[in-house]
């Protein structure tokens, strides 16, 4: 799920690929952003054991030069992984169980080895126990399907993660789709993408990574998404569709933009909150935006540049430099999503861990800032 490099048109589309892997991006996400144009609701159920500065409003945020707050990723990001690494050390001590997270590998793309790479690591520094399944490209579907079987038969793995994209000659949704419920850590599956969309009932298992980062970044900077206008750009499986979801449950009234849709700065234009996913370099203007609004730019593209040393930048799907002199908070490109992305791969391992012990998980969506809960139509 995502495009490989070699898929790509341009030789700036490969470059902004091969980056996204280096700030941590999966594959998965990375073809989204580089490529893609009744009571509380049950994610916003407290846990008792989450420590206090994981409550709204927790520190996110340093000053820009101008105008808008900047809307640091990788200080939210480094404050999960602790909360994670708190949330292991617990489950150790308390129940005698390691959140364990399985990764199949094929060949070896240097993109994708990256990405794993860099999950090891994070995973090491939380305490996962961590099972690598690495294959070479001549691996048949069988071999594969097989050895997810058994993954999903292991009682010490908790999530199972296979990293994309597959050899042509294998089919990608079979495969993926073998991973059980219980261990998709990516929360792609229909049932989780459901569960997700449903009000009432019970919560994913997982959430998608990138909107739930796209979540947490809003919530940790002290903002409150009920009753506020929210425009998404994008309605990719991975990003637009599950973000939009969301930002509905949690009471914004959410526009979906798309490739057909008519008069796009308008929509902008009334947005409170922008989640820019569009797959499109500098395509939000700062003129398009409604002063003192929140911008999460999502995209990761990169541009020509002969002054960097790459002779490119890395640039998101909004224009930074007009939209910080507008926006009230804004995400960097990078440093704002990016970030996010194998922290919120952590948290869902330690929530499917959770889960097999019949433990609540650690909520994503939080009561709101204000205090009160969140509308249900149930």
């Amino acid at each position: 799920l995502g495009t490989p490099p070699s898929a790509c048109r341009t030789a700036g589309m490969r470059m902004a690929w091969r980056a996204a892997a280096a700030l941590g991006v999966s594959g998965m996400a990375a073809g989204a952003m580089i490529s893609t144009q009744s009571g509380p609701h049950p994610l916003a159920r407290p846990a008792a054991w989450l420590s206090s500065a994981s409550a709204p409003g927790a520190v996110a945020m340093c000053d820009g030069a101008q105008g808008a707050k900047l809307i640091s990723g990788k200080k939210v990001a480094d404050q999960i992984k602790e909360e994670v690494k708190a949330g292991v050390a617990k489950l150790k001590r308390e129940h005698g169980i390691t959140p364990g997270l399985a990764v199949v590998l094929v060949g070896n793309r240097t993109d994708s080895s990256t990405y794993v790479r860099m999950k090891k690591q994070v995973a090491e520094a939380v305490g996962f126990h961590n099972v690598d399944k690495h294959f070479p490209d001549t691996v048949s579907e069988r071999e594969l399907i097989d050895c997810v079987r058994e993954l999903n038969a292991d009682p010490n793995v908790h999530a199972i993660l296979v990293q994309l994209p597959l050899p042509g000659h294998i089919d990608e949704h079979k495969v993926v789709s073998t991973v059980a419920v219980t261990k998709d850590v990516d929360g792609f599956s229909a049932e989780n993408i459901g569960n997700l969309c449903l009000r009432g009932g019970k919560p994913p298992l997982a959430v998608p990574c990138t909107p739930a980062g796209c979540v947490e970044l809003i919530q940790r900077s002290g903002i409150d998404p009920s009753g506020k206008e929210a425009v998404v750009l994008g309605r990719s499986n991975i990003v637009g569709m599950p973000v939009a979801a969301l930002l509905q449950s949690m009471d914004a009234t959410v526009t979906v933009c798309h490739s057909r849709t008519k008069d796009i700065p308008a929509h902008v234009k009334r947005a409170d909150i922008v989640i820019a996913a569009i797959g499109k370099p500098e395509f939000v203007k700062g003129e398009w935006l409604k002063p003192g609004c929140v911008v999460i730019d999502v995209g990761i593209n990169s541009k020509n540049d002969p002054t960097a040393k790459r002779g490119y930048r890395l640039v998101g799907d909004v224009d930074f430099e007009s939209a910080r002199q507008v926006a009230g908070h804004i995400t960097p490109v990078p440093g704002g999503v990016g970030p996010m992305t194998i922290v919120m791969l952590m948290k869902n391992t330690l929530n499917l861990a959770r889960n097999s012990l019949g433990l609540e998980r650690m909520p994503l969506r939080r009561l709101s800032t204000l205090g009160r809960e969140p509308e249900s139509g149930k």
